[in-house]
C-alpha cells in the first residue's frame, strides 16, 4: 500500500512562525531598550567610564524603538523563515516518511 506524501501549506505554517516570533522579539526590544537605558544611566551618574556612550542622550529614547522594531524584524524573520521551511519540506518529505506533522488550516 502506499503511503500518501504529506504536504505543508505554506501560509498558514509561515503566519505560525511569524506568531511564534512575535514574543521573542518583544522580550529583545525589552533587553535592548532597558539595558541601554541603564548603561546610559550609569555612565551619566559617573558610576561608569565609556568612550561609546555620552550618556543618557537622544539615542536613548531611540533606543524604545526597539519594543516595536524587534518584534516586527522578528515576525518579518519568522514568517520568511516559516516559508522556507515549509517549502524544504514539502520539496523533502519523502524522505521524513515516518514524521507526524500534521498541520489543517481549517476555517
Amino acid at each position: 500500500m502506499a503511503e500518501r506524501r504529506r504536504k505543508m501549506k505554506v501560509l498558514p505554517f509561515a503566519r505560525y512562525q511569524a506568531l511564534l516570533l512575535i514574543p521573542l522579539g518583544l522580550v529583545a526590544g525589552i533587553v535592548y531598550a532597558f539595558g541601554g537605558l541603564i548603561l546610559d544611566a550609569l555612565v551619566s551618574l559617573g558610576w561608569m567610564n565609556s568612550d561609546e556612550t555620552p550618556g543618557l542622550s537622544y539615542g536613548t529614547v531611540l533606543a524604545f524603538g526597539a519594543l516595536i522594531g524587534m518584534p516586527v524584524i522578528f515576525a518579518v524573520f519568522g514568517f520568511l523563515t516559516g516559508i522556507l521551511e515549509a517549502l524544504c519540506f514539502n520539496l523533502f518529505g519523502r524522505w521524513f516518511w515516518n514524521s507526524d506533522i500534521d498541520l489543517h488550516h481549517e476555517n
